[in-house]
């Protein structure tokens, strides 16, 4: 581990080994469905004060950027039906703390990948604003779905200060190096009494230490691997007010959810995706919580 590593929840330098994950993300690189689990861009470090995990080595942030610039992946595209239901029910929890009368408030969604949730926002009323930097992503969002999405690193575009009323990181502060860096920036950008609402594997849950390197979320994309306190006391000491704190289930297909089997065996995989399709059940969404996604609302303090 190397001496300077600090932990980038509560910068201490007590950081000691948790998995040994480091290895070869395969050709496919840095892409939100791949079934690459327990590979990743380094070993995972635990820190003894606040409980916080993530890879030491940290990626270089030029080696994150150009591979997200250039992630490409259909299998969410096929997927709309249920991104768009875990959309809503997103944008269902912000609603209770953002007003919807007397105008249309303004949303920004960072990492927005093809836009399913901007698209849900905007048929409710709010203002849109996506930024993506995957070329592909982006360019979907704004070709297929007709949103106002940047092609850009989610801080290096140029936004207004507190102009949103909500900021939404969809499966997002995971892939950053620097997650309190990004919520000062997010804080910013926040009206006064703006809220931020993230959803992100807990790698404290009862699956996650269950399964170890062998979890879902441990894959090539990820960076940080936050618990339910490590997250809270991000936004804490970031200037928020935690709001709500509860487990964020994604609607998928049934075929979906058992094809993401191949990532332990493609046989198994194959064989229950088959006996879903002849039964009928390949198409049929589903929403397993597994309680190890954390959905998180915070209020920006004054």
């Amino acid at each position: 581990m190397s001496p300077r590593s600090t932990c980038a929840v509560c910068g201490s330098a007590e950081l000691a080994p948790y998995l040994s994950v480091a290895g070869d993300v395969g050709a496919e690189g840095l892409i939100p469905s791949t079934s690459r689990f327990g590979a990743a861009l380094g070993d995972i470090v635990r820190c003894r004060r606040c409980g916080h995990m993530q890879l030491d080595p940290l990626p270089a942030e030029e080696i994150l950027a150009e591979a997200y610039g250039e992630a490409a992946s259909l299998h969410y595209v096929g997927e709309e039906a249920g991104q768009r239901e875990t959309a809503r029910r997103a944008l269902e929890r912000i609603e209770r703390y953002v007003p919807m009368t007397g105008g249309s408030p303004a949303l920004l969604d960072l990492g927005c990948w093809v836009g399913f949730l901007l698209a849900e926002a905007r048929s409710r009323g709010w203002r849109t604003q996506g930024v993506e930097p995957s070329r592909f992503a982006s360019d979907y969002a704004r070709e297929q779905l007709g949103l106002d999405v940047i092609t850009a690193g989610l801080f290096e575009v140029e936004l207004p200060d507190r102009a949103f009323d909500a900021v939404t990181l969809g499966d997002v502060i995971e892939h950053l190096r620097d997650p309190a860096e990004a919520l000062a920036r997010i804080r910013e950008r926040l009206a006064p009494g703006g809220v931020v609402w993230m959803a992100l594997p807990d790698a404290g849950s009862r699956v996650a230490r269950a399964l170890g390197r062998r979890w879902w979320s441990v894959i090539p994309t990820h960076v940080q691997y936050f618990t339910r306190g490590s997250i809270m006391r991000l936004l804490v000491a970031g200037g928020f007010d935690v709001l709500e704190a509860g487990t964020a289930p994604k609607a998928f297909t049934v075929g979906y959810y058992l094809g993401r089997i191949g990532g332990y065996s493609p046989l198994a995989s194959r064989v229950l995706v088959s006996a879903a399709e002849r039964a009928g059940l390949a198409q049929r969404m589903w929403a397993p919580d597994f309680r190890d996604r954390i959905s998180v609302i915070a209020r920006r303090t004054d």
